[in-house]
């Protein structure tokens, strides 16, 4: 509690709290944890600026009330025991102020889960730069198949449970580690609330650039971390960063494992015998004494692969067995806008990705001609996200194009965090992918690319949308325009 902040609570009781009242009840992770708040028998409601579907539909259907727009008189609707202020929230939202005003429990969205979630269960958290989402649904996924009735959270929508959250019984809870900060009154990583006993560090990567300085200051966000785990923890980390390696074996008391890819050295546990085709990646393990047999992730990309032994180790860790992984990873169907399908118009084959980070988009494109090696590959690139903005990966975008046969860029509105010298030049990095070799192209407009796609796209192609947003609805308008042409 302070002075300034109201009553900020970092821990609570359970049996303390009955009614819970989120602000900012509409964003993804927000309206998920109201709803698994729900399942776990709490009286839940919420508020936002504005709801839409699909979030109100499912608000809707779990029978959450959630009131627009924010207002003290909320409050008194929902007389709550516990307020949860999501990371949007800014200090002078007036269901804030009115919270500070009258001195009601209030906590983080990450506390939170950590008081009322996580309380004697075993805490399993996928952190790293890349690849939380996917993994986190991939380690989800193999504990539920393979009986443990486990709890999840993460930040994409689960293909096997459409939806982003599932509230089991069991004692193992899946969260995606987010190292952005918490709320408007702790600015530290969401991660350091998560309990961790079990944990995934997949790769450490200088991103977030509008809260972290440097890699350095980025790097002591997962030092801190892995400060978290107990001596009797188990903290698997990609040996392909050996940065990631060397927090891990630095900052932790845990028992630390290493994990890699194909080429990934000494690792302890090396995926072998890597292939691709239609159908997904077919690999094996090998582990300390042995190896899991012949595995199938119906997924593309040598990432995908890495992640999943990552997967593999943790859960060796905790018990399961090759058979039960082996079940399993076939049977994972993967997370909306990760490699997701949209559609397949005129023998135009579009496919949505969440790739923002210049890695990442290195990796789709790469995990993309893997999966469709005989079709020409067109890229349609957005750069969203604060740090893709920025040109502190200038050199790194215009590399990380190899394998398209066409990129289309879009250049970002001005962002008023940016400031206009350390904005990431789009031009330039169109003209240095045509010095490669690769066709090249940008527009501010979306329009103006929807209409490129749709006219210019031939019979066979591939086109490989990657935002971290809606893209301002370039999908749709791409599909749409392909119908007709067609």
């Amino acid at each position: 509690m302070t002075a300034d902040n109201g009553l900020v609570l970092s821990d609570i009781d359970p049996q303390s709290v009955r009614r819970i009242h989120l602000v900012g009840v509409a964003g993804t992770g927000m309206g998920s944890f109201a709803g698994m708040l729900k399942s776990a028998g709490y009286e839940v409601t919420g508020s936002d600026a504005n709801i839409y579907p699909p979030m109100s539909d499912m608000l809707r259907a779990w029978g959450i009330d959630a009131m627009t727009p924010y207002a003290a008189e909320n409050l008194d609707r929902a007389r709550p025991d516990l307020v949860i202020i999501g990371n949007v929230i800014r200090r002078e939202n007036p269901e804030a102020t009115a919270v500070r005003e009258r001195g009601l429990r209030q906590m983080s969205f990450p506390a939170a889960f950590g008081s009322l979630m996580l309380g004697g269960k075993h805490s399993i958290v996928i952190t790293g730069t890349h690849g939380k989402t996917t993994t986190s649904a991939l380690m989800a996924h193999v504990l539920v198949a393979a009986g443990t009735d486990p709890s999840f959270l993460v930040g994409g929508v689960t293909l096997n449970y459409d939806g982003n959250y599932r509230y089991g019984r069991g004692k193992y809870v899946v969260i995606e580690g987010d190292e952005y900060d918490t709320a408007y009154f702790d600015k530290g990583p969401k991660f350091l609330h998560y309990r961790a006993r079990t944990a995934m560090l997949t790769s450490v990567e200088f991103d977030h650039a509008d809260i972290y300085q440097d890699m350095a200051h980025y790097e002591s966000a997962y030092e801190r971390f892995a400060e978290t785990l107990p001596a009797e923890g188990v903290l698997a980390v990609c040996a392909t960063y050996p940065n990631a390696v060397a927090i891990a074996r630095l900052h932790t008391k845990a028992r630390v494992v290493t994990y890699a890819g194909m080429g990934g050295g000494d690792a302890d546990y090396l995926a072998r015998d890597v292939r691709f085709d239609a159908v997904g990646a077919h690999f094996s393990v090998r582990e300390p004494g042995g190896s899991s047999g012949p595995l199938l992730l119906p997924m593309s990309g040598h990432h995908n692969v890495e992640n999943a032994v990552g997967v593999y180790a943790a859960a060796r860790s905790l018990g399961l067995t090759r058979e039960q992984l082996r079940d399993g990873f076939t049977s994972f169907q993967g997370v909306k806008r990760r490699q997701e399908i949209r559609g397949e118009l005129g023998g135009v084959l579009v496919i949505d990705d969440f790739a923002h980070h210049p890695t990442a988009v290195r990796e789709t494109i790469h995990a993309i001609r893997l999966r469709y090696p005989n079709r020409r590959l067109w890229a349609v690139f957005e750069p969203r996200s604060n740090t893709s903005r920025r040109n502190i990966h200038q050199k790194e975008y215009a590399a990380a194009f190899d394998g398209a046969q066409r990129v289309s860029l879009k250049v970002p509105e001005p962002h008023d965090k940016v400031p206009a010298n350390e904005q990431l030049d789009v031009p330039a990095v169109a003209t240095a992918i045509q010095q490669q070799g690769i066709a090249a192209d940008y527009s501010s407009d979306v329009s103006d690319l929807v209409q490129r796609v749709s006219n210019e796209a031939k019979r066979g192609d591939v086109v490989l949308v990657m935002s971290n947003g809606a893209f301002g609805g370039l999908i749709p308008s791409v599909l749409t325009a392909l119908e007709g042409r067609s």
